[in-house]
Formats: structure tokens, sequence, C-alpha cells
């Protein structure tokens, strides 16, 4: 009987595995033919496996690129490049997508190599190294106490560790703020939540926000590169 088990869990794991690869060849498949839509809803079906995955999240945002919907696109490379920041492939297509839509990923005057450098760890990966160099740190300043000796070394991880802290900080604060892509054709910019409230701008699909507020079906939003706020509708944006 304990055979029989093994040998159904192994079949139904080989089954599960051998679906999973058939949906992302079929995927594929589908992308490399040109048909986009059929890649993306299989695309779309593998993310619901694996939620985490910035690549599927790179593939869905290609789909959308080729299928003209680039605020969709934006979206999606944005998602993989929170998780995955320092690839180039997801950077270059972020870059592109929001371009696209007049809002550079560097903002005006900061370096790129800086940009990049800021952006070289995952958050999971900052957070780690933060919490080992706290551990270190702290073990050497009790082997300092009661030795006097590795002074200078845990003067230095303690800057380290408070430099890597300050990345982290700024790094959550990017993180969690409430972002949004314009993807409609074009969005206008509404001085109130309402239909009724005079139109005050426009902003091209692919174009990056910030939510401010929200009421009934309309976002508060404000541009910062072009200092523009205002009131836009649900439909008109796709939240990150």
């Amino acid at each position: 009987m304990k055979k029989l088990i093994l040998v159904f869990s192994l079949w139904f794991t080989c089954m599960t595995v051998s679906a999973a690869q058939d949906l992302a060849t079929q995927a594929e498949s589908f992308y490399r033919a040109g048909q986009y839509a059929q890649a993306l809803s299989a695309y779309e079906q593998e993310l619901k496996k694996h939620p985490n995955s910035p690549y599927l999240y790179y593939n869905i945002g290609n789909c959308y690129f080729k299928m003209g919907s680039k605020g969709l696109a934006a979206a999606n490379y944005f998602r993989a490049f929170k998780l995955r920041p320092q690839d180039s492939d997801i950077r270059h297509n972020l870059s592109l997508a929001l371009a696209g839509g007049g809002e550079p990923l560097v903002p005006a005057g900061m370096p790129v190599a800086l940009h990049k450098a800021f952006f070289i760890l995952p958050i999971a990966e900052l957070k780690g190294l933060v919490c080992a160099l706290g551990w270190l740190v702290c073990i050497l300043l009790g082997l300092w106490l009661l030795t006097r000796r590795g002074g200078k070394l845990t003067i230095v991880l303690g800057v380290l560790l408070l430099t890597c802290s300050a990345w982290l900080y700024m790094r959550h604060s990017w993180e969690t703020q409430p972002l949004a892509v314009v993807a409609a054709p074009l969005a206008e910019v509404r001085s109130g939540p309402g239909p009724n409230f005079p139109t005050s701008a426009s902003v091209q699909q692919g174009h990056l926000v910030e939510v401010l507020d929200s009421k009934d079906n309309w976002q508060q939003i404000i541009v910062r590169s072009q200092g523009l706020k205002g009131w836009v509708e649900n439909t008109a944006l796709e939240r990150i």
C-alpha cells in the first residue's frame, strides 16, 4: 500500500511539473508566432501559480507592449522591476515604456550609475544584509567590551550598518509609494472628482503617477515631473 501511495505521489508530481512546463512552452510558442493575446492568457495563468515571478510580469509586459497597450506594459515592467531591479532587460524595457509616456525612469539630475547602484539589490536581500551587519556589529561590540580589541573594525562596520540602514529606509519608502500608470490612451485630469469639474490637463498613456487620494470612481494624482495635480477616473489608471 505504501509503495502504491509513493508511486501515485511521484506520478502526480511529474504530471504537475509537466503541465506547468507545457503552459510555459505554449506561452513562448504563442509569443514567437505573434499570437500575443494567447500568450498573455497563458502567462497570466502561470502568474496565478507564481505571483512573485519577475519574469512572468516581464513577459506579460512584453505581450501588452506588442498589443499596443503601453500603459499596461509599463505597469507590468514596473512590477517586474520591483522584484528584480538589477535585471538589465527589465530595466531597459521599463525605461522604454515610461519614456513613451513622457516619464523617465531615472529622475532628472540623477546620474544613471547612481540610480543603478541604488537598485543593485532586491529589497529582500538588502534587508538580509542589514540584519547580518547588525548581528556582526553586536558580536564585535561584545568582544570589544570584553577584550578591548577590534575597535576600529567595529566602528567601520557600524558606519556601514548605518549607511545600509539608511539605504534600506529609502528603498522601503520608494517601494511603498502608491504609484499607478496611465492605462488609457489619454487621461483627462480634472480639478475635482467628477465629470462636471473642468479639465485642467491631460496625461499620456504609460505615464507614471502617484496616487494621493480616492473618492468614488476617481483618483487624485500628482505628476511630480510636471508639477501637475488633479483627479482622473479609476478606469484610466493601472495601480502598481
